[in-house]
């Protein structure tokens, strides 16, 4: 074969082995980033113990439901602690779980909340700036309902929130911010995948997921919050116009870490993990969910996104392969899927502690399906969030549909 008619495989070869290389190191970079951060690590009790309010926007139920909200009254919190639950309308099958809840614990500062106007498309927000009226305290917590805490939860999210400097171990010196912590958030997992598409789901999240946030920060500064559980200062809050602003926002938890960046209040995680529990998911209940997800990041960080097929590490080494196959190529691909899996094997292991049913060879199963989503967040801009189809806009705005 002449020199020209070798020119393009080698020209293919070389591309594609250097993308595949690059999507090998993206994940080994991934991975080291999460050595770093001291995940599950405990405080016995906070010498500091503010008051704090918790705001628990919640809408229709299921049966675990319960245990989740209960785990709130639950905390080993020296300070006082308020609770306030806001349901959209008193028929809602969960105003009936928290009344009794209330009742069950009625020592408690909690309250049920009718929150019945419409302030906005994004109906938690909505439900959050009615909340927030009648919160007594400096310090607020907002966490979705499906969200359950272990009991040394609120003594660990407020030491994140007073330590003077951020953690050493996320992210380098030269990037570390001087000043107050405004927000703490904490990262979540996926508690109880039932079903083959909620495991896969359980890859993205709870090995995938909080890798590349750790990534992230290593890189500087976070710019924004994880909304399963979010700790704030009520005057970083009002310093960024309060939940009001976030009222037609779909992202409300990264708008909301993001503002707070902006005006110079500093961002933290926490190291304690909460759990995300839900009713068993279809495949088609996990696509609509992780298409808006993947619209939303699309949308907040358009450039970012678009080159965050480029660590898919799973999809470069099979093009290359496909595309130039050859011993390379092959030899390649195989230790690719093997270091792919072990590395899940580790991150669903360090993070969950006891993973729920997750497999590891979902790994390059959720990589390719992984490309699809990519594909779909850009051929469109529909997204489906609690049964209302709504269209998302360039600013992050919604509108319903």
């Amino acid at each position: 074969m002449s020199q020209a008619a070798r020119s393009p495989v080698n020209f293919t070869n070389a591309i594609f082995a250097g993308f595949a290389l690059l999507s090998q190191a993206l994940l080994l970079w991934q991975w080291l980033a999460t050595w770093r951060f001291p995940l599950h690590r405990r405080v016995a009790e906070s010498p500091f113990a503010p008051d704090i309010t918790v705001l628990k926007p919640v809408k229709g139920c299921d049966e675990t439901t319960a245990a989740s909200l209960q785990s709130w009254f639950d905390q080993t919190y020296t300070g006082r602690v308020q609770i306030l639950f806001g349901v959209p309308t008193a028929s809602d099958p969960a105003a009936n779980i928290i009344s009794d809840l209330l009742q069950k614990n009625s020592s408690r500062d909690a309250r049920l909340v009718l929150c019945e106007e419409v302030l906005g498309t994004n109906g938690k927000v909505s439900t959050l700036i009615q909340l927030e009226r009648l919160a007594k305290h400096e310090f607020i917590l907002v966490s979705d309902a499906d969200v359950r805490v272990p009991p040394d939860f609120l003594p660990n999210i407020i030491a994140s929130l007073a330590a003077s400097n951020v953690e050493t171990t996320v992210m380098p010196t030269r990037n570390r911010m001087r000043g107050e912590i405004g927000l703490v958030s904490c990262f979540y997992r996926l508690a109880n995948p039932a079903t083959a598409a909620m495991r896969w789901e359980a890859v993205a999240v709870n090995a995938d997921f909080w890798s590349q946030v750790l990534q992230a920060a290593s890189l500087g500064p976070l710019k924004f919050a994880l909304g399963a559980a979010v700790l704030m200062r009520r005057k970083a809050l009002a310093d960024m116009g309060g939940f009001t602003c976030l009222a037609n926002y779909l992202a409300d938890d990264y708008q909301l870490g993001h503002r707070l960046a902006e005006k110079g209040h500093r961002l933290a995680l926490c190291h304690v993990v909460v759990e995300c529990w839900s009713a068993p998911m279809s495949w088609r209940d996990v696509w609509r969910h992780q298409l808006r997800w993947a619209r939303t990041i699309r949308v907040c960080q358009p450039l970012p996104y678009f080159f965050s097929i480029l660590s898919n590490p799973t999809l470069w080494p099979l093009l290359w392969f496909a595309l130039v196959p050859n011993e390379f190529s092959a030899g390649f691909l195989a230790a690719s899927l093997f270091i792919r899996a072990l590395i899940i094997e580790n991150l669903l292991h360090r993070f969950a502690q006891k993973p729920a049913g997750v497999w590891p060879i979902l790994g390059p199963v959720k990589d390719l399906l992984q490309v699809a989503l990519w594909l779909a967040a850009f051929l469109g801009n529909m997204v489906e969030w609690r049964g209302l189809r709504m269209k998302l806009h360039r600013d992050g705005t919604v509108t319903a549909r």
